[in-house]
């Protein structure tokens, strides 16, 4: 199998091992058609801080780019004024392993691990609801599929617990355990508890990619997620707000079958 290109997620990025609740460095990356903006905030020896600007071209998901320093911009209350570049201390390599995480080696540093700042989403079922949309396509042609999660059901022996429909049709799960430990596991069931589809994915904040699956075919699909708007309705795209989802009568039948089915997904894909 060939090597795959990330183009990393766009936001703040942090140096993994100085995550300590503490103020500290930061980076904000993005990257638009394959240049990369890279912003620091950090500080001098004397404990002043500062920031830094690095522009480069990602090839093979490794960038090199010339790491600027800035002064003199305008300051709060002040008069309009441009900044100016004041040096650099030399360059900044980048190599991403993912669309959220990387290694990074600044100036007179060792290479170290980066990744994307997930703040607002922990893995637990309530990270998980708001209006979702998977989109898959494969040998089965283009599937889609469309969700909003708005409860909860408990734990599977394997998981979390169940960020579920309204309508008791389809449940999200985080897995922390068994074979798929660490992805997010999904079912789709029929009114009357069958299986008709299961989704597998990786995540972060709004974004996911996995594979998915029906209930009648070995097949899988690649998979692209979306969370298009938070519970609360607010768009996580542009200009997309949700609509009230009209709430349904809880079923204790459908419950059960959500979470036999995540199960059975999840034991299916232990077997060897």
């Amino acid at each position: 199998m060939g090597a795959h290109a990330y183009e990393p997620q766009a936001g703040t990025w942090v140096v993994t091992s100085e995550v300590n609740g503490k103020p500290g460095r930061g980076l904000s990356v993005d990257v638009q058609n394959g240049t990369l903006a890279l912003q620091m905030y950090a500080y001098e020896g004397n404990g002043q801080p500062t920031f830094y600007l690095a522009v480069g071209q990602v090839s093979n998901n490794r960038v090199t780019a010339r790491l600027n320093r800035y002064t003199g911009g305008p300051y709060f209350g002040g008069p309009a004024q441009s900044g100016s570049e004041a040096g650099s201390p030399g360059n900044v390599s980048i190599r991403f392993t993912s669309g959220t995480t990387g290694f990074i080696t600044f100036p007179n540093e060792p290479e170290k691990a980066i990744s994307r700042f997930n703040f607002g989403y922990p893995r637990t079922a309530p990270s998980l609801l708001g209006l979702w949309t998977f989109t898959s396509i494969g040998s089965e042609g283009v599937r889609t599929d469309a969700v909003q999660l708005s409860g909860f059901l408990p734990a599977t022996r394997t998981g979390n617990g169940l960020a579920v429909s309204s309508d008791n049709l389809f449940a999200c799960e985080h897995q922390v355990s068994g074979e798929l430990a660490g992805t997010v596991l999904c079912v789709r069931v029929t009114s009357g508890g069958s299986l008709l589809r299961a989704y597998a994915m990786n995540y972060s904040v709004n974004d996911g990619e996995g594979y998915s699956q029906g209930a009648s075919s070995n097949t899988q699909q690649l998979m692209v997620a979306r969370r298009v708007a938070t519970l609360q309705g607010d768009g996580t795209g542009i200009v997309y707000k949700a609509a009230e989802e009209a709430s349904t009568p809880p079923s204790p039948l459908l419950q059960q079958a959500l979470r036999s089915q995540l199960e059975a997904v999840a034991r299916e894909a232990a077997a060897p």
